[in-house]
């Protein structure tokens, strides 16, 4: 049985911690449906009902582009390796590009990462555990650096002409806000 919560409670903020791994959901009004795993130490509890995480380049940018038609987000994290809890957060969110006169501010509550694209600041309306019970057990072999180096290789004019050509619209077309 699911566990409802309106806010994040301190052993939330400690299992979110311990995670490698979590998941975001949106979606538009219309088109499709995205679901992305995100890794590397990229987001933080900024509160009892706000998260910020901060979106490293990749090869497409729904999220940022969903946001821009609905503010809707889910995130959800799940204990692979010994504690069998599922937890999601639920809420609306909002996309910070580096031009955004707030960047600077939530960029300093987040780890400088090479090729960071955007902030998602989120504000949760309800945070739901469950058991977990019939998600698989793995363990961290460790963290990928492959999206860093590229990243760093390029430098932020290449960077910016990347986004520019792959982050500018969702894979049904709508505007991203690159």
């Amino acid at each position: 049985m699911a566990t409802r919560f309106a806010a994040f409670e301190d052993n939330h903020r400690a299992f979110i911690g311990a995670q490698h791994i979590f998941f975001v959901a949106t979606a538009a009004a219309g088109g499709r449906v995205n679901l992305s795993p995100k890794g590397m130490d990229s987001l933080r509890v900024a509160g009892p009902n706000r998260v910020l995480w901060l979106n490293v380049t990749g090869s497409g940018n729904e999220t940022a582009g969903h946001l821009i038609q609905s503010n809707r987000m889910t995130l959800m994290w799940c204990g692979f390796e010994t504690r069998p809890l599922i937890l999601r957060a639920y809420g609306t969110a909002r996309t910070v590009h580096r031009r955004d006169a707030d960047w600077p501010a939530l960029a300093a509550q987040l780890p400088a990462i090479a090729g960071a694209r955007q902030i998602f600041d989120m504000t949760v309306d309800l945070v739901q555990s469950s058991c977990g019970y019939a998600v698989p057990r793995f363990d961290h072999a460790g963290e990928r650096d492959i999206l860093l180096r590229w990243a760093e290789a390029r430098g932020p004019d290449e960077l910016a002409r990347y986004w520019d050509e792959k982050n500018r619209a969702t894979i049904d077309g709508a505007p991203t806000g690159i």
